[in-house]
Parts: C-alpha cells; sequence; structure tokens
C-alpha cells in the first residue's frame, strides 16, 4: 500500500519531523514523488520505522549502527556482522567502558591465582572475550569460585550452568536459522523483535520465575 505522510504518521505513530529526518541520515529511503509536493511512502518505510523506533528504545542502537544494519538488511542475520553487532554487543555481557587487561595484567591486578584461572577457562567457567582479554567481570566470576571454595562447597553449580548454557546456546541458534528462514520485507522488525525479545526477555523471565518456583515450593515445604 501507498501512504500519505500524514497516513504514516497515524500508522507508526513516529512524528513528521522525525521521519523526514530518518529520511535526512538514511535511516529510511526516499518517498516516491508523483509531483514536485506530493510524496507516497509505502509498506517498506513502515516495517523500516517500527524496526528503528524499537532497536533505539529497547536496545539503545545509534543512527549509525542501525544505518549499517539497515544497509546489510537483506542479507542473513549470519553473514551479516553489521546486522548482528548490536546483538554481539549486548550478549557479550561487558559494560561498554569496561577496562580491559592482558592475562598477565589481569592475574596481577587482581591478584589471581594463575592455576585456578587455568582450570576455569579449561572448564569454560570464565569465558574471556579474547585469550588476552580479560574484565572485571572475569574478576567477579573467580571471586565467587573462591567464595564456594572457603566455605568448603564445590562450585558444582557453575559447572551445570556451563553445561545447560551451551545446550541452551545450541537451542538459540537453531532459532536464528529458522529466523533467517522466514526473514522477508514485510516481516524484517517483527523477525528482530522475536530475536532480542527472546534472547533478552524470554529467557531470562523463564530462568527467573522457574527458579523462584522451586526456591518457593521448597520454603512452603519447609514450613508447612
Amino acid at each position: 500500500m501507498e501512504y500519505k505522510i500524514s497516513e504514516l504518521v497515524v500508522k507508526t505513530n513516529v512524528p513528521k519531523s522525525t521521519i523526514l529526518y530518518y529520511i535526512r541520515e538514511g535511516l529510511l529511503p526516499e518517498a516516491k514523488k508523483l509531483k514536485s509536493n506530493v510524496h507516497r511512502y509505502n509498506d517498506e518505510h513502515v516495517e523500516l520505522l517500527k524496526y528503528i523506533i524499537y532497536m533505539k528504545e529497547q536496545i539503545g542502537s545509534s543512527n549509525e549502527q542501525i544505518r549499517y544494519a539497515l544497509q546489510n538488511k537483506n542479507q542473513s542475520l549470519s553473514s551479516s556482522f553489521q546486522m548482528i553487532e548490536p546483538l554481539m554487543n549486548t550478549l557479550c555481557a561487558i559494560p561498554v567502558d569496561a577496562m580491559h587487561y592482558t592475562k598477565k595484567e589481569f592475574i596481577k591486578t587482581f591478584n589471581i591465582e594463575k592455576k585456578l584461572l587455568e582450570k576455569l577457562l579449561k572448564d569454560e567457567i570464565v569465558i574471556p572475550l579474547d585469550s588476552d582479554d580479560f574484565t572485571e567481570k572475569e574478576a567477579s566470576i573467580i571471586k565467587l569460585v573462591t567464595h564456594f571454595k572457603k566455605i568448603g562447597i564445590d562450585y558444582t553449580i557453575l559447572k551445570s550452568y556451563v553445561t545447560h548454557a551451551k545446550a541452551l546456546s545450541k537451542l538459540e541458534h537453531q532459532m536464528q536459522i529458522q529466523l533467517c528462514d522466514q526473514k522477508s520485507d514485510e516481516n524484517f522488525s517483527t523477525l528482530w523483535k522475536v530475536m532480542f525479545e527472546t534472547l533478552f526477555n524470554a529467557k531470562e523471565y523463564i530462568l527467573k520465575r522457574h527458579t523462584y518456583k522451586t526456591l518457593f515450593n521448597a520454603l512452603k515445604n519447609e514450613i508447612a
């Protein structure tokens, strides 16, 4: 369908000035020009506006990141790094302003026992961004392990987390493949919402709610 800009505003709830700004910024394609002062927009504009608003409000993506993503939107999620970059940056779970250390600096700065670090790396409980790229996040996990050891309990639960995380990651990859197979210009923004909402909303909700349910039932049984 084709829309006047006033109709596009109503359909997307995006102000006219914002739509024109996104066009100037190269985030949206130009409108179809019928006459010098008559322009028409289409369903692609609607879909892309949904995507832009979602990426800005929910993911915090910049215009530049969105522009790169949209330049590669006809590629699959797997074949375009620009498309999945916002997702990967969030999944790495490392703050953008985090301090980075080489392995040698990391051991010295946080007084890490080298033998313990090597074991945790082997067990994949500590997973740095690179073999020589560590942050405070890795240090916090190692500190947790030392607390386990201090009270004389094996950190079995962390090892189990790794096993289940690997299995879950394979399921999430299968989801990605299925989404790629269904991708079209008409479902572009919905596809990305499914991807992000599953990984960053539903995943946390389901896992935490099941932990809550188990612990709550255990407490009820204990005081019954």
